[in-house]
């Protein structure tokens, strides 16, 4: 039997990187990405876009700060912060911190993933790990310890046996199964219909420091759900999987946009606006995820460092207009570092999105100016 410290990351392709059990320990598998952000980490672990995704560090050391009950960017079904948890299928890393060393911290991260039986490895050279995934691409992998360790052959067996990302319908796993409001601060100015596909606890919240009442209704809502609410305005979210699936989400667009309602959405909410206007997706090679992404308005020529979590995008180019069934609409953001789509809005702005993260949690704050653009729209057409 296998010492109780020996872990292994196993990728589809047969490379194996050996290392020590960091946190749960057992077998995980989902799909092995990495996340350059050097702060964060529990922002990310607790992510529901990360859903069925091993999230590799390119940090060199995690846990500094510990655990704390305020920055989990998930809640419970019924909008609980106290059910709030990790989305995370396994975590990777490079050194672990031997203390947590945050005024904040309850515990440390170690303890965490142990509690909530999240199965990670430590002492692995992420370095290596990362140049692999940006060379061979995103792909299916496993970390094994304790009992779960195995040969090789049979180890690989077990990654590449597990469904793959491409096709994936995750959206309705994470999601609220009956919703819940999250109330202004202050006097209410606008009502708006968030549907969650996994969306960050920090989103509503950006909303409520506008004077915004937020009802987060499930990744099923109908039409009908929607408009007996008599939201002012409609916001589509973050969530995981591939948005190729989401067609019941793309029709409840597509009724939205019919009735003219004020629309924003941010990253998989993005690409179910880019879908609605009749634009395709695929599934990139290794994705963006990280906090330091510049990304370029093209209106403007402002670049915002973003913070982002996505590995499927809009097809389209830099400027690009396009026909579609609610009017012309036109690619009005893109990557500075290679070009893919970041953001799309019909020209008489009456919807928009962007492939980014403007809640910022965690991240940069260049693009939080995007909720205000999206109250200004509300003042435009509603205009209390």
């Amino acid at each position: 039997m296998s010492k109780p410290d020996a872990a292994a990351l196993v990728l589809e392709d047969g490379r194996v990187f050996r290392g020590a059990a960091y946190g749960a320990v057992g077998q995980t598998l989902g799909e092995a990405v990495f996340c350059t952000g050097m702060t964060g980490y529990q922002e990310t672990l607790t992510d529901p876009s990360y859903h069925r995704q091993i999230v590799v560090a390119t940090a060199p050391q995690v846990g500094n700060t510990g655990w704390n009950g305020e920055d989990d960017e998930s809640v419970g079904p019924d909008g609980s912060a106290d059910d709030a948890r990790m989305w995370v299928a396994g975590f990777a890393i490079r050194d672990a911190s031997r203390r947590a060393s945050n005024w904040r911290a309850t515990g440390t991260l170690d303890e965490e993933m142990r509690r909530q039986d999240v199965v990670g490895i430590a002492e692995i050279d992420t370095r290596a790990v990362v140049r692999h995934l940006r060379t061979r691409g995103s792909m299916k992998a496993g970390i094994f310890s304790g009992d779960a360790l195995a040969d090789v052959d049979t180890l690989v067996e077990r990654v590449r046996s597990q469904p793959s990302m491409a096709g994936a319908d995750l959206a309705g796993e994470v999601s609220t199964t009956s919703g819940y409001v999250v109330e202004p601060e202050g006097e209410a100015r606008y009502s708006v219909v968030a549907v969650d596909l996994g969306i960050k606890s920090n989103t509503p919240r950006m909303f409520a420091r506008r004077g915004i009442r937020v009802h987060v209704v499930p990744a099923n809502a109908t039409i009908d759900q929607v408009r007996d609410l008599g939201a002012d305005g409609f916001f589509l979210s973050n969530g995981p999987g591939d948005p190729a699936t989401a067609d019941s989400v793309v029709r409840l667009t597509e009724e939205v946009l019919g009735d003219g309602t004020p629309m924003f959405g941010i990253c998989f909410g993005n690409q179910i606006l880019g879908r609605a206007l009749g634009r395709g997706t695929y599934k990139m090679k290794f994705g963006h995820r990280g906090l330091n992404i510049p990304v370029i308005e093209h209106d403007t020529g402002r670049i915002a460092i973003t913070s982002q979590n996505h590995g499927f995008a809009l097809e389209g180019e830099a400027g690009e207009e396009f026909d579609t069934p609610f009017g012309r609409a036109v690619v009005s953001h893109t990557c500075a570092n290679d070009g893919v789509v970041e953001g799309v809005r019909l020209l008489d702005d009456s919807a928009f999105s962007v492939q980014y993260h403007p809640e910022a949690a965690a991240g940069p704050h260049d693009a939080e100016y995007l909720f205000d653009r999206f109250l200004t729209l509300l003042d435009k057409k509603v205009g209390k």
